[in-house]
């Protein structure tokens, strides 16, 4: 979804299964069936997860991802499962399938790509970041990790030898030692590890970072092979602890309701969430999930040549390149060379930790590995802003003092009409008073430049507070140096107009699809809906036949935008239906289309 947190409230009556995962580049796993290990049931927000519990013969998991509402993974009899769909406080009910699979004192050619060695020399070592690895575990004893990992867990039935011996990532006949349920019986997640974190201990290899905490989230089996809830319990666990960033090589070629309930959740927790793209290539549009999710940073891989590599996923969504092609790093008991979108997560992730070692928030960090990428001119949806750059992201490393910035005009509290020029008191040691890159968001809002002004001394922007209700906002406000180190500032204030200011949310995009098939009426619908008051608040699709509501879909939204796609059906239906697309505002206004549509 663009520009907007959305979170979907349906209940189907019929659940198609998703699709079969794609394998690893290089040294890969072969495709495997997706094996259903139960099923996920999520609740209302607010709403008690105790039914689910009762009539569940096992329960794997529980989640609580706040807001967002909990949920119960686990084993129910058929008639149970019938009985959840139809129950009014379950928002959905899904196959908890495993369908998630492992992507498949040298200075490795990717830490000098990306230099990283530059701005360990100069202090920029993670230390105080934590990062989870969410993968087949770490090897807790090796020599180039163990200083750094702080510990780990292992999730569902997922645990250092429950796959058995014999499939390691890297094909070594060799199974390490399980001391922890969250060792690594496959080499993955250990490889992932070193490239995001290993040791400066002049032996073996350096990581990105190289003081940040590590720990071991257990997802994957020796195998490599992870199930739904097994993958969102991981990234539930890495907010609930207030890591910093959650480092995913793994993916599957389809997502999942619970899945993105969970990133969601994480970012809202401050997590920086990172994930390979995907080993599909040559191919477009294909990236995986959950990199897929905007919430999650997509990393597509390159090689030293700088060149996009042939197994990488490409599509819209992914934000930033890292080297991917043949990256040496640590495997239990040793080292080794492997490649995939998996060795270019962890690059990102690694630098990742750094920033957010430095201070910056989730979305800050995100933003400023974006930001000072370095273009190699290849397509956006292969580089996304470009090739990771640690030594411009972090502004070289060393002792980069902050700017300063705050907010004079208007003051916190006051009452404000018409338009208002935000006036922004900024500086910085480093930076002249007219080079820093000053911001204001209105409402939490996309941030627009604010412009010096030689005469007044402040950084300024015009803002029409006419386009937003009469009430309480927040005027928040960044100032960017140079070398990348930010500070920020908000004040709140009351907008009176004279009335409600507010204006009905408007349809941008209404396309539905006849996708219909066999005994099932089936249509595809897109949509684009936006508010000049920035204040949206649900999006509601209707499947109608002879005034009957054969299918329907809801979604929560906010902010000035937001779009989706959904599909809505009738078994065995036939003949014309009346598709409804209405959006809703917080003041209650609303927007509504038809379109009538022939299965």
């Amino acid at each position: 979804m663009s520009d907007a947190n959305v979170s979907r409230r349906r209940v189907l009556r019929g659940v198609a299964a998703g699709a079969a995962a794609s394998g690893m580049a290089g040294e890969a796993i072969a495709n495997t069936s997706d094996e259903v290990n139960g099923h996920v049931v999520k609740f209302e927000p607010g709403a008690s997860t105790d039914v689910a519990r009762r009539k569940a013969n096992a329960v794997t998991h529980e989640f609580d991802f706040g807001e967002i509402g909990k949920a119960v993974a686990g084993e129910f009899p058929a008639e149970a499962i019938e009985g959840l769909r139809k129950n009014p406080n379950v928002q959905y009910v899904e196959e908890d399938r495993v369908k998630y699979h492992a992507y498949a004192q040298t200075v490795p050619w990717g830490i000098d790509r990306v230099d990283a060695d530059v701005v360990h020399a100069n202090g920029e070592t993670g230390q105080g970041a934590d990062i989870a690895i969410l993968d087949t575990g770490i090897d807790s004893d090796h020599p180039d990790l163990q200083a750094n990992i702080q510990g780990g867990r292992a999730f569902g039935d997922i645990y250092c030898g429950s796959a058995g011996g014999g499939c390691r990532f890297g094909g070594s006949p060799n199974d390490n030692t399980c001391h922890y349920e969250w060792d690594d019986d496959n080499d993955h997640g250990t490889h992932c590890a070193g490239i995001a974190d290993a040791v400066d201990n002049s032996e073996g290899v350096v990581g990105v970072s190289n003081e940040a905490n590590l720990w071991a989230g257990k997802v994957l089996d020796g195998c490599g092979s992870g199930s739904l809830s097994a993958i969102a319990a991981g990234i539930e666990w890495a907010a609930d602890q207030g890591f910093d960033v959650a480092s995913m090589s793994l993916g599957a070629s389809s997502g999942d309701q619970t899945l993105k309930d969970a990133v969601q959740y994480a970012q809202n927790k401050g997590v920086l969430l990172v994930a390979a793209a995907g080993n599909d290539g040559p191919c477009s549009d294909c990236v995986g999930y959950p990199a897929a999710y905007s919430e999650v940073v997509a990393v597509s891989s390159t090689d030293s040549d700088d060149t996009l590599s042939d197994f990488s996923s490409t599509g819209p969504e992914v934000e930033l390149a890292a080297p991917g092609g043949e990256i040496y790093s640590t495997i239990p008991g040793g080292y080794d060379t492997f490649s995939g979108t998996s060795m270019a997560c962890p690059h990102v992730s690694g630098a990742g930790a750094q920033l957010m070692a430095d201070g910056y928030t989730n979305s800050e960090a995100r933003r400023q590995l974006k930001d000072t990428a370095e273009d190699l001119g290849l397509a956006s949806n292969e580089q996304g802003s470009g090739l990771l750059d640690v030594e411009a992201a972090t502004g070289g490393g060393g002792d980069n003092t902050a700017p300063s910035c705050s907010v004079v005009n208007p003051a916190d509290g006051d009452t404000v009409s018409g338009t208002v020029t935000v006036q922004v008191d900024a500086a910085d040691s480093e930076d002249s008073d007219d080079s820093l890159d000053v911001e204001v968001a209105i409402d939490g809002g996309t941030y627009q430049t604010a412009s010096y002004n030689s005469t007044s001394g402040y950084y300024e922007y015009d803002w029409d507070t006419t386009g937003v209700s009469d009430g309480d906002h927040t005027v928040d406000a960044r100032a960017i140096d140079s070398g990348g180190a930010t500070d920020t500032s908000q004040v709140t204030v009351t907008t009176d107009n004279g009335g409600s200011g507010d204006s009905a949310p408007t349809i941008d995009t209404f396309s539905v699809s006849n996708r219909s098939n066999g005994g099932w009426a089936r249509f595809e619908v897109d949509w684009a809906v936006s508010d000049a008051d920035g204040d949206l608040s649900q999006v509601d699709l209707t499947l109608e036949q002879n005034g009957s509501t054969a299918d329907s879909a809801s979604y929560a939204v906010s902010g000035s935008s937001a779009s989706g796609s959904d599909r809505l059906q009738d078994k065995k239906g036939s003949g014309s239906y009346d598709v409804t697309l209405t959006v809703t505002d917080s003041a209650g206004n609303t927007t509504s289309q038809t379109k009538t549509v022939t299965a």
